[in-house]
């Protein structure tokens, strides 16, 4: 995977901040504690980062996947 989306199920998440902590690029908290993902493509040097986060989350809230458009492209 050479790049990746990262996405946040805001029901599951109940505000660890375990996220923050570990891709601290990707992702801010709120005055809440709650996690705001940057709207961006996690790249090749961020990739094993974000796995750790995604991993490490209690509530499995976060989720890497594929970009749209190249989930689309390899289908057809």
């Amino acid at each position: 995977m050479t790049t990746a989306e990262l996405n946040l199920d805001p029901i599951r998440c109940t505000s660890h901040g375990l996220c923050a902590e570990l891709l601290p690029d990707f992702i801010e908290l709120d005055e809440w504690g709650y996690p705001i993902v940057a709207g961006r493509d996690v790249g090749p040097g961020a990739i094993r980062d974000a796995r750790r986060a995604v991993s490490a989350c209690p509530t499995l809230a976060l989720r890497l996947q594929r970009p749209a458009a190249l989930a689309r492209s390899s289908r057809s």
